[in-house]
């Protein structure tokens, strides 16, 4: 076997492959040799037909999927003598496979790419600080009390909060636009679910009662035909309903598994989660820009296969969320492409960071990740014991760990300026991924 690599990029490399004739001869008569033995035809008795028919009758087909398996098994001999290490697998193009002469062909593969890590210094970090204050508290026991409410019908004038039972019919410069009406339609007053100014026009009014009311479609709204444009909205109310809140009790705070023998004990562990979900949300933020930093500092080749597999992954992903209706493959690529490139990119740059600071997971932190998700659920002992006996579950833990790793590597270089939020405003920061 002969072999000659050719570099054409910085990640595309021309494998070509030179295989002796005798070889791929050899293969072909063993195979019709097989093949003379179980063929059936009309006329010759099985295993008794001749081979001058066998050959004519199979012979380039034979010869095809000789030629197929030795390109495949040349190939993979040449990277192993040539110390490659691919990224996906290559596209072959056959230059000579007459009988009787040498097969050469061309293996055009792509590789990993030589990575030269940026200027850490150079990359800016902004930190939220925050603290979960009572108010924070009061306000999601509020909510969690609101998603076990009961709905009662009231006579009195609508408030923010209420849930209102409406028909309402959009229009602009007096004529109708489509997807502006509806019948029937259920809406919390005050939860932003419509454009501004529309939940605002309908408080103060009362079931039975017909309101118009101005708005303007805001500039950025996603339909781009109404975005920017003043329009009316006349508006039917039919019922006005008033959220009853259940009672802070042991059988309320059991809905959310909650063991609490009082308020103060169930604010306890309220607060306890909001903590959890802030650190979270501040690492998520901290972690997007130390990958936004790692991208914009470093030039980067993506192997085209890598995110074509990516991409893949996405759209079963996708498919899985939607309660896998349809084939993956049905869903239009373009629609992921840049956040397969994004985190094929993120990996690539997370192992080179790895691999240039000889990084590893500790196992202290690994038992802490661990113990750390075995908290939020009700047996925690199962849960450890579970990971600890499930090597492909440890293993994602270890992988998380070691991106924690990287991450503190960074931050320990890069330039990191905190922000004094709220809570709330902490956790919109960490869940905005990109």
């Amino acid at each position: 076997m002969q072999v000659s690599v050719e570099t054409t990029s910085n990640i595309e490399r021309r494998m070509t492959i030179g295989v002796p004739a005798q070889e791929i001869d050899q293969a072909v008569q063993k195979r019709l040799q097989e093949t003379a033995r179980t063929v059936r035809l009309n006329g010759f008795r099985p295993g008794k037909v001749p081979m001058s028919v066998v050959k004519r009758r199979f012979g380039d087909s034979v010869r095809q999927e000789i030629v197929g398996e030795v390109m495949r098994d040349n190939y993979i001999k040449a990277l192993q003598e040539q110390d490659i290490n691919p990224a996906g697998w290559p596209q072959f193009e056959p230059k000579t496979m007459e009988e009787g002469k040498d097969l050469e062909f061309v293996a055009i593969f792509e590789v990993l790419p030589e990575i030269e890590l940026g200027d850490l210094s150079a990359i800016n970090v902004e930190k939220p600080v925050a603290e979960v204050a009572d108010k924070d508290i009061d306000t999601m026991i509020d909510n969690l009390r609101r998603q076990q409410a009961t709905m009662k019908e009231v006579k009195r004038k609508s408030k923010n909060k209420d849930v209102v039972t409406i028909d309402f019919k959009g229009s602009i410069d007096g004529e109708e636009f489509e997807g502006g009406s509806a019948e029937g339609h259920r809406l919390t007053l005050g939860s932003g679910q419509m454009i501004p100014g529309f939940e605002k026009g309908i408080v103060g009014g009362k079931a039975g009662e017909e309101l118009e009311i101005d708005v303007e479609f805001p500039d950025d709204y996603q339909n781009e035909e109404l975005a920017g444009k003043p329009a009316k909205f006349a508006i039917t109310i039919h019922k006005v309903e008033e959220p009853q809140l259940p009672e802070l009790d042991q059988e309320f705070f059991a809905r959310f598994g909650i063991e609490a023998e009082d308020e103060a004990a169930f604010r306890e562990e309220v607060k306890k989660n909001m903590e959890r979900e802030l650190k979270q949300a501040v690492f998520n933020k901290v972690k997007n820009d130390v990958v936004d930093g790692l991208l914009e500092t470093t030039e980067l080749d993506v192997p085209a296969a890598l995110i074509d597999q990516e991409i893949d992954r996405l759209r079963q992903d996708a498919v899985q969320r939607f309660g896998g209706q349809v084939d993956f493959q049905q869903l239009p690529k373009e629609i992921f492409e840049e956040q397969a490139k994004r985190r094929v990119k993120t990996g690539l740059l997370f192992q080179e960071v790895v691999k240039k600071n000889d990084l590893k997971a500790d196992d202290a932190k690994v038992e802490e990740k661990i113990q750390e998700i075995a908290s939020t659920y009700e047996q925690p002992d199962e849960v450890i014991a579970h990971f600890n006996s499930n090597p492909d579950q440890k293993s994602q833990v270890e992988s998380s760990v070691l991106e924690d790793a990287v991450v503190d590597l960074v931050l320990g270089q890069a330039k990191v300026t905190e922000k004094k939020m709220k809570y709330e405003e902490a956790v919109q920061a960490g869940q905005q991924q990109r």
